[in-house]
């Protein structure tokens, strides 16, 4: 949401510390939402600061600066000293000049709500940013199924404010109810317009029977836009088990082109899939593969409500493969994966006749002892293979159901550790299409 209404996204980088992985997730925002760049290197007062170092690891994520070639502008900052400042507050107004960025703050409100919340003492309150207009104590407003009237405005200072204009955050007191954060808002002539804009807004809603369209569904719709596209881009996003695994996958993917079509990785980065990754995924209609990198349970949870496929492999050029068919259009996979459960190791034994046996607790679906099973550390997968036993107390059980302890054992693998996660799914065969 955040960059979605950001009209420049201002990065800034320690020049002692270089691009760290929440930097490179911020870039990948920034991109996603296709907003001007600029980069501010900051702590240059330290002696251990190389910004020329800076700029080169920024061509690692799409970001080459001026002084290299590129576009994007850089400045050097130190924000202690305050060294800098003057120049980066220039640079953002050249840019805001040269994009032309303007908004009418003699126009009825209009913007956008980031976060909103029930507060004791406040009733539902809401964090929007006016982006044309000026928003004033006592206007009438509605946000999506939301409205109300302004009683009270706080600027980011918790100061109580009359007015707010364009590109002005504040928090506002005097809904009916708490609005959905990302909904767009809008001064209405009086309240009664209000109320009736929201009450047909929360009518066509439950009319339409609104959904999320599932993995396969949304896929699909992707297949047909990459097939019947003059200028097709497929973005996709890679976590992988290793930087050496990560960078054969850029380099690879990077060969991959059809005359109309190429392929976009919008982020890269070693370790598990997390909710942050289908975030970005949703907000730029992106496709996640995995190498050797599992969904935690937070993302498994966010990719089903939104709707995002997540696309997991072992073997790299089966990745490349299935990338390759989706930027043609035609992937239909053979095999389909169904997620059935996971379990947490929260012990490791030695039992008599089986051997090393992880002591695990269900905390999602169910583990089943016909499934396959994947252990995984620290969200990359150490081990793919087959359950060798599973059991509650001394008995031989099929399945095991979530809020339940067992005794798993692995075939043919003995490391595992305290702290790990045991998934069990299965592969059903379909036709190719």
């Amino acid at each position: 949401r955040g960059t979605n209404v950001t009209d420049i996204a201002v990065i800034v980088v320690a020049a002692d510390d270089s691009v760290m992985p929440q930097t490179a997730e911020a870039i990948s925002h920034a991109q996603a939402a296709d907003v001007p760049i600029i980069i501010a290197i900051n702590k240059m007062d330290l002696p251990a600061a190389n910004p020329s170092a800076v700029r080169a690891a920024l061509t690692q994520h799409n970001i080459v600066v001026e002084e290299l070639g590129g576009d994007v502008v850089a400045v050097e900052i130190s924000a202690l000293k305050g060294d800098g400042v003057e120049t980066l507050l220039e640079m953002i107004g050249l840019i805001a000049e040269v994009e032309e960025f303007k908004a009418n703050p003699s126009a009825p409100a209009i913007g956008t709500v980031i976060e909103a919340q029930l507060e004791v003492g406040r009733g539902p309150v809401a964090t929007v940013i006016v982006q044309r207009g000026t928003l004033k104590r006592g206007d009438a407003i509605v946000a999506g199924e939301s409205s109300g009237r302004v009683r009270a405005m706080f600027n980011d200072k918790g100061e109580r404010v009359q007015t707010a204009g364009p590109s002005t955050p504040v928090l506002v007191t005097g809904w009916s109810d708490v609005p959905v954060a990302g909904d767009m808002f809008q001064v209405a002539k009086n309240e009664r317009a209000a109320r009736k804009l929201a009450d047909a807004r929360t009518t066509d809603v439950r009319a339409s029977e609104l959904r999320v369209p599932t993995a396969t569904e949304r896929l699909g719709q992707l297949l047909e836009h990459l097939r019947t596209s003059d200028h097709a881009e497929l973005r996709i996003i890679v976590k992988a088990d290793a930087h050496g695994s990560l960078e054969a996958i850029r380099d690879s993917i990077a060969k991959i082109t059809r005359e109309d079509g190429r392929i976009t990785i919008i982020h890269g980065a070693v370790g598990g899939i997390t909710a942050n990754d289908v975030m970005l995924a949703e907000a730029s209609n992106a496709v996640i593969y995995g190498f050797n990198a599992r969904p935690d349970t937070n993302a498994r949870r966010a990719a089903k409500d939104s709707g995002i496929d997540i696309r997991t492999f072992s073997i790299i050029y089966e990745l490349l493969d299935d990338a390759e068919m989706m930027l043609l259009g035609e992937l239909s996979a053979d095999e389909v994966e169904s997620f059935l459960g996971v379990a947490a190791v929260r012990a490791v034994f030695r039992a008599p006749r089986l051997g090393l046996v992880a002591g695990s607790y269900v905390t999602e679906g169910e583990i089943s002892r016909n499934a396959r099973a994947r252990l995984v550390r620290e969200g990359v997968v150490i081990y793919d293979g087959k359950i060798a036993s599973l059991r509650r107390f001394k008995d031989d059980v099929q399945t095991v159901a979530t809020g339940f302890e067992c005794g798993i054992g692995l075939e043919k693998f003995r490391d595992i550790k305290e702290g790990d996660t045991i998934e069990s799914y299965e592969v059903n065969e379909v036709a190719r299409t």
